[in-house]
């Protein structure tokens, strides 16, 4: 028997980075791209290679080339890490795995390195094939736990639960990591929304502009550790504006939204170093009357628009520097 499981990029709509430090966030995920894993019974655990994890290159310019697209590494490391952590939380919830062996590949089409969450989506993919495989349910909560300590203690990645809560759910959800609630219970409050109040969104990106959400987050998480004034200001404003956005979508209060959204910009803006590139995305569109911010770390936008005419000259503008626009389809359930 051949297990197929898929997950999606996730789109941060309001509120990050404050995942990372007990804040508040809405996200969803949208069936635009897709991450995709596929496990069958073996007599050898085998982890097949797939084209990000090539070792084989034509000339230093590809090697070069490759670097530039997808990083120093590819997904074998995520699909190593995901079975260990799955086989750690088994052994530690005395679940008996039998002695089956198996082959896993992945393939995935989410652009790399802008935010989306493509990481985690392959992660996620992975942990539905193996509970799939050995029939085994984890709770959602616990599922998005697990994603995110495959990147953050197996391999290092500065990363929050945002994009894992909302791959494991597949629905929008707002989210409440209170420390006091994460300290009781491990996780923090998951609310589904209702996709009817939500405005037009739109997504936009350029891969030229990749950095890593490790990049991004490593001064903010230092500052935050070291208890920086400024950054744990705009830690407590990011969770108000959620508040403010989850207020706003309720009364279907397009205006204040779309102001909102420039305000989670703006301030991120203000307490961390952003690229030119980056700021010149958000200004662009901003120019077109659409509101934009970041989708994750850098390199995608996520914003709201007022009608196709304005989506129209959204994409036109943007397209002639480069820049991909899209509507992001939501997902609205598994």
């Amino acid at each position: 028997m051949i297990i197929e499981t898929h997950s999606y990029p996730r789109a941060a709509v309001i509120g990050n980075p404050s995942d990372g430090y007990y804040g508040k966030t809405i996200a969803f995920v949208f069936s635009n791209f897709i991450a995709k894993v596929q496990l069958y019974q073996t007599p050898e655990l085998e982890i097949k290679p797939q084209r990000l994890d090539g070792t084989h290159f034509s000339s230093i310019k590809e090697l070069v080339e490759d670097i530039n697209y997808a990083g120093y590494y590819g997904g074998m490391r995520l699909l190593k890490g995901a079975i260990k952590v799955f086989y750690e939380y088994c052994q530690h919830k005395d679940i008996k795995l039998d002695d089956r062996n198996f082959t896993i590949r992945y393939n995935s089409n989410i652009p790399l390195r802008l935010g989306l969450a493509g990481s985690s989506a392959i992660i996620t993919a992975c942990f539905k094939a193996l509970t799939s495989f050995y029939g085994i349910d984890i709770p959602e909560p616990v599922f998005a736990n697990l994603v995110l300590s495959v990147e953050v203690d197996e391999l290092g990645i500065s990363a929050g639960l945002q994009d894992r809560v909302a791959q494991a759910y597949e629905v929008p959800v707002f989210m409440d990591f209170d420390k006091d609630m994460m300290d009781q219970q491990g996780y923090g409050h998951y609310e589904p929304l209702n996709l009817e109040n939500f405005p037009p969104f739109y997504i936009a990106y350029r891969s030229n502009l990749s950095e890593g959400t490790e990049l991004v987050h490593s001064n903010l998480k230092a500052r935050y550790e070291i208890g920086d004034p400024k950054v744990l200001q705009a830690v407590l404003r990011w969770s108000q504006i959620t508040l403010d956005f989850k207020q706003a979508m309720e009364e279907k209060d397009y205006t204040a939204m779309h102001g909102l959204i420039n305000e989670n910009f703006d301030l991120r803006r203000k307490t961390v170093r952003i690229t030119q590139g980056n700021i010149e995305m958000v200004e662009l569109a901003r120019s077109a009357g659409a509101s934009a911010k970041f989708t994750g770390s850098g390199g995608a936008l996520i914003g709201t628009y007022k009608d196709e005419s304005m989506y129209n000259k959204l994409s036109e503008l943007l397209k002639r520097h480069q820049i991909e626009v899209i509507k992001p389809q939501i997902v609205t359930n598994k």
